[in-house]
């Protein structure tokens, strides 16, 4: 079956088609970091304008890069929810337009899952059960996976999510938009340790995480006089120290209390390389194996979310017939997503 994948519920615009026996054919992706740098942050109304105009040429672009017409379609999965209303009624109108034009499936998907399952479509992919961080500018948990759709919260955050926490100080000590990579960057040249920041939650004996102290630390800190270049490369390495040290502590964590030998890290934060360098080294001596998915499908992708949907129907779930109706859900939780429902007879 080969799945049409459409993702836009933030400022990336992807499509990708996936054929359950072929695996990913191609995909595309364009970011909007440009379009909103001027704001320093997401404009909701100019991120949906830009899906209306990325959309069809990505869609034409990809097609036309594996060689396969519009009508070799045979199901289409999309983003709808969670993400901005606007941005997601934009994807979610197009695959349906699509279905019914088509004739074939239209499947809503939930962007996590789809950043959840991602891992799976590496060279070397995890089994089933696996402890999954999902680390984002929008959400911090862990998830116990048992499989498609069979998941249990073991633990989120509490107030800022890590991502978003990145891309908050980054802006406090006058970094460029996107604020959480530029950090990345400029914490390579810093000196962790001499500023001294909070680990928020770190021995809480739970699985819960909280940012927003951390950040507040980081404010004080930057606020005070000749604060210069050197410092903020050291901030920049403390902040990022902190937060990596708590995500990796809690992620062994999660591993013992389930006694799995698997994690799954997805999101945007997953890419970030000294969150992997710790995560692996402290995997390592629990004689544990992480999983990331490739660089390229760290960000949101329309590949994800064609997977998430081949699964999906490959288990035999299927959307509307050709109906078009559709809702978008811009708060969803993961939770609240099930397994796989087979047609009704």
């Amino acid at each position: 079956m080969r799945v049409l994948g459409i993702e836009s519920s933030c400022d990336e615009t992807g499509v990708a088609i996936y054929d359950t026996e072929r695996g990913l054919l191609g995909h595309r992706l364009h970011s909007q970091i440009d379009l909103h740098a001027a704001y320093g942050g997401v404009v909701p109304e100019l991120a949906s304008r830009d899906h209306i105009r990325r959309l069809p040429l990505l869609l034409a672009e990809v097609l036309e890069a594996i060689g396969m017409a519009v009508t070799d379609i045979e199901g289409i999965a999309y983003t709808a929810g969670p993400g901005l209303a606007g941005a997601l009624l934009v994807g979610s109108s197009v695959a349906e337009a699509l279905g019914v034009a088509l004739g074939v499936p239209a499947l809503p998907v939930h962007h996590l899952e789809g950043h959840l399952l991602s891992p799976l479509l590496s060279a070397t992919p995890p089994a089933f059960p696996f402890v999954a961080l999902l680390v984002s500018g929008g959400h911090t948990q862990l998830m116990h996976v048992a499989g498609v759709g069979d998941y249990a919260l073991l633990g989120e955050t509490v107030d800022d999510a890590a991502g978003e926490a990145f891309d908050k100080t980054a802006k406090l000590i006058g970094l460029p938009y996107p604020g959480g990579p530029a950090l990345a960057r400029l914490a390579l040249s810093g000196t962790p340790g001499r500023f001294k920041l909070p680990r928020p939650m770190l021995h809480s004996k739970d699985f819960d995480f909280s940012f927003s102290g951390l950040k507040t630390a980081v404010l004080t800190t930057a606020g005070a006089e000749g604060f210069g270049e050197t410092d903020k490369a050291d901030l920049a390495a403390e902040f990022q120290a902190a937060a990596v040290e708590v995500l990796v502590a809690k992620s062994m964590a999660a591993l013992r209390h389930t006694g799995l030998r698997q994690l799954v890290v997805a999101g945007g934060v997953g890419a970030n390389l000294a969150l992997r360098a710790a995560l692996d080294e402290a995997a390592a001596r629990r004689r544990a194996k992480v999983f990331y998915p490739e660089m390229e499908l760290c960000t949101d992708n329309g590949a994800m979310i064609a997977f998430a949907g081949a699964l999906r129907f490959m288990a035999g779930e299927r959307g509307g017939e050709g109906g078009g109706k559709f809702a978008v859900r811009p708060r969803w939780s993961l939770m609240d997503i099930a397994a796989p429902r087979p047609p009704a007879v």
